[in-house]
């Protein structure tokens, strides 16, 4: 039976995901001086947490919507609103994790875009956006056919995962390359493997587990919502309920 097998797997992921948010928060905390909103490196703090809770814990929890047994029943439209909610409090982390990062390089003047973390990172957030925009559009508007929801499902699927996997790759290239910046220009280097670089270290591989199970979840065929033809199975947004 699914529904028990993924109540204890949904639970270990929460866990795992509220670590990766506070473990993120805590090292800019204890480590990095702590948060602010006035340009300067506590400023730029709020761009790891925005990112690690947007684009990789709560993206993860809005792929994984329609694998909630609860899923199965009923109409599908609440649970395209839901998915489509948590995608947007992503988006909007997302933009405000930018917001932090740019504006501290700006005071700082800093160079903008030139390490792969920053193209890696970028580019998930575009393709994040133009993403979130194709599926309301498409899913959740009255005015796209069933036929055209049924050919872009999958590309919104793979795209789903392929982005998903960016942020994992500009989390933890993002947490070396600030590693790199911060330790190799104190006393004590990166290479000594200081308590703050075996702490990040970790950080970064408990990024890479829970996106290793958000994808193996993806990849269970019997937690996925069964396909329905049905009309109220897709109904869009706005479209009456009949």
């Amino acid at each position: 039976m699914p529904t028990l097998r993924f109540l204890p797997f949904s639970i270990l992921l929460g866990v795992v995901g509220i670590l990766c948010v506070g473990l993120t928060g805590f090292w800019c905390y204890h480590w990095r001086g702590g948060f602010g909103w006035d340009g300067t490196a506590r400023m730029f703090n709020w761009h790891p947490v925005f990112m690690v809770t947007g684009m990789v814990v709560l993206y993860g929890a809005a792929a994984l919507v329609y694998r909630l047994p609860l899923s199965r029943r009923g109409s599908k439209l609440p649970w395209k609103l839901l998915h489509a909610a948590l995608a947007l409090v992503a988006f909007l982390l997302a933009v405000l994790g930018l917001v932090a990062v740019f504006s501290y390089h700006k005071t700082r003047t800093i160079a903008n875009m030139y390490s792969l973390h920053s193209w890696v990172g970028l580019t998930a957030v575009v393709l994040f956006s133009c993403q979130w925009l194709m599926g309301f559009s498409t899913f959740l508007l009255p005015w796209a056919p069933t036929w055209l929801r049924g050919l872009y499902k999958p590309i919104h699927v793979f795209f789903g995962c392929a982005i998903f996997m960016l942020a994992i790759a500009a989390s933890i290239s993002g947490i070396n390359e600030k590693l790199f910046f911060s330790l190799n220009n104190a006393t004590v280097l990166y290479s000594s493997l200081p308590p703050e670089a075996w702490f990040a270290n970790t950080l970064g591989l408990l990024i890479v587990v829970l996106g290793w199970m958000v994808l193996w979840a993806l990849s269970k065929p019997a937690w996925k919502r069964p396909e329905l033809d049905s009309p109220e199975a897709q109904q869009p947004l706005l479209e009456e309920d009949k």
